[in-house]
């Protein structure tokens, strides 16, 4: 019998990837759960195990070529179990996301056995129904975790279990109708606050590069010849380069940004921390987990957005609404070999500077070495970015849409500074707080850099407010 493997929804509203190595070739048996691909989408690298034990018999992609959800990967022909997989039509096999994102679920389906999912058609365990919210669904803890990976509502799943009850199989049979029905009606004309996608053409293949539109209009540009004046070489934009440039035109045509800028004596702070360098280092037993000012910044962070909510909002332009979070996730620019990435630490207000020092030191490891999970890269409500190692004495930093703000950081100097009317030698931090000025004014944004430089020049603050 011979099944398909193709992309599964990556989640996290991942829509294509990039082939970084195919680990099988035609002939090959493979095992369930081996390593077949590797790709890389524009948030992390992922290895994608094989759903399925048998013999490979096609390879429709390459390395370097880029594939979209629902793009048929791999042909397989199984024996054995192909006679069960005949017999129940309807199952589907799921793939456990390892590696580079071992929190992401992974859904595979053969192509000619999915099932319906949400429509009340195939088989019992993809059946949707309508259950009371006010009572738990009856499954499994594996179930329930497997549900909020594949970001499926248990109480519209049918249960083949006894009692009704749910199992593993009906959440990824419904998961599979899902995904099905998301790849024949297409991409949905509204993603908020995901991407939009409009104006932006998706290659399918390992040919030339792709137009990148702004969204706003699908012109082309016109482009001189600049093969005229000298050698040029043309390089596809492609993985996390292309999301960046995707990103940033939509953020700059989306958001009226201004910038607001001061500084902060960071001169007791600068010595309080080696301090507690060495201390941070052995409780943690990672020479890497440091009380920086980065560390300090993004407690200062947390307290001044609870005190201005604005910088922790977003405008829902559908609905002409703003969306105030209550809940205090910070992004932190990462700089990596494939470009600007943004983890989230979660909660930032309610974990201690140890904490906030560990996960710092963990997420920043990881997104550099392309291991950071997909989970830690969402649900961001304001970015900090810190240029201090590199240098530079300032910036305007662009806003990660749709969050309302961004602070950043450039480098702390020595600098003379006037203080009790004589002249003395002080550690200069440059800040700049880029902001959505239809959410937020200059006054606010004013006040609201006053709040972090008043924590960060005097750390005792922390511990009065």
């Amino acid at each position: 019998m011979s099944v398909d493997f193709i992309l599964p929804d990556l989640g996290e509203g991942i829509h294509e990837a990039e082939i970084i190595a195919v680990k099988v070739k035609v002939g090959e048996t493979v095992k369930e759960d081996q390593p077949i691909l590797e790709v890389e989408t524009d948030k992390a690298v992922v290895e994608i195990p094989s759903p399925y034990a048998g013999i490979v018999s096609k390879v429709h992609v390459e390395a370097g070529q880029q594939v979209t959800v629902g793009s048929v990967m791999i042909s397989y022909d199984i024996a054995g179990a192909s006679a069960v997989s005949a017999a129940k039509p309807a199952e589907t096999a799921a793939v456990p996301a390892k590696a580079a994102a071992p929190a992401a679920a992974i859904e595979a389906a053969p192509t000619q056995a999915r099932t319906q999912g949400g429509n009340g058609k195939g088989t019992a365990t993809a059946v949707r129904v309508e259950r009371d919210r006010s009572r738990p669904v009856p499954a499994a803890p594996a179930v329930r975790r497997l549900a909020r990976e594949l970001g499926v509502d248990l109480y519209v799943v049918g249960g083949s279990g006894n009692g009704g009850r749910v199992l593993k199989e009906d959440v990824m049979a419904f998961a599979a109708g899902t995904l099905e029905s998301r790849i024949q009606s297409g991409p949905s004309t509204v993603e908020y606050p995901a991407a939009r996608h409009g104006g932006i053409e998706i290659n399918t293949s390992s040919g030339p590069a792709v137009p990148l539109r702004s969204g706003m209009s699908s012109e082309a540009v016109e482009y001189p010849d600049f093969a005229k004046y000298g050698p040029v070489e043309r390089q596809p934009l492609k993985s996390i380069r292309r999301k960046i440039a995707i990103n940033m035109t939509q953020a700059w045509t989306h958001i009226p940004h201004v910038t607001h800028f001061d500084e902060a004596d960071v001169t007791m702070l600068s010595a309080l921390i080696p301090k507690y360098e060495a201390e941070f280092a052995k409780k943690a037993g990672n020479a890497k987990v440091r009380p920086t000012l980065t560390v300090f910044a993004l407690k200062a962070i947390a307290s001044a957005l609870k005190a201005y909510p604005q910088f922790n909002s977003s405008l829902d332009e559908n609905t002409g609404e703003i969306v105030v979070k209550h809940y205090y996730n910070l992004g932190v620019a990462v700089a990596t070999e494939r470009g600007l990435i943004v983890p989230v630490i979660r909660d930032v207000d309610k974990k201690s500077f140890f904490e906030v020092a560990v996960e710092l030191a963990e997420i920043a490891e990881k997104t550099r070495t392309g291991k950071i999970e997909l989970e830690r890269l969402a649900g961001g409500t304001f970015t900090l970015t810190n240029i201090g190692s590199i240098g530079g004495t300032s910036m305007s930093p662009m806003i990660n849409f749709p969050e309302a703000a961004i602070l950043g950081m450039a480098r702390a100097a020595q600098k003379p500074i006037v203080k009790d009317g004589q002249i003395a030698i002080g550690t200069i931090l440059p800040l700049a707080l880029s902001f959505d000025h239809r959410l937020a004014d200059g006054a606010e944004a004013a006040y609201f850099v006053r709040h972090v430089i008043d924590r960060l020049e005097d750390p005792v603050r922390f511990l009065l407010y």
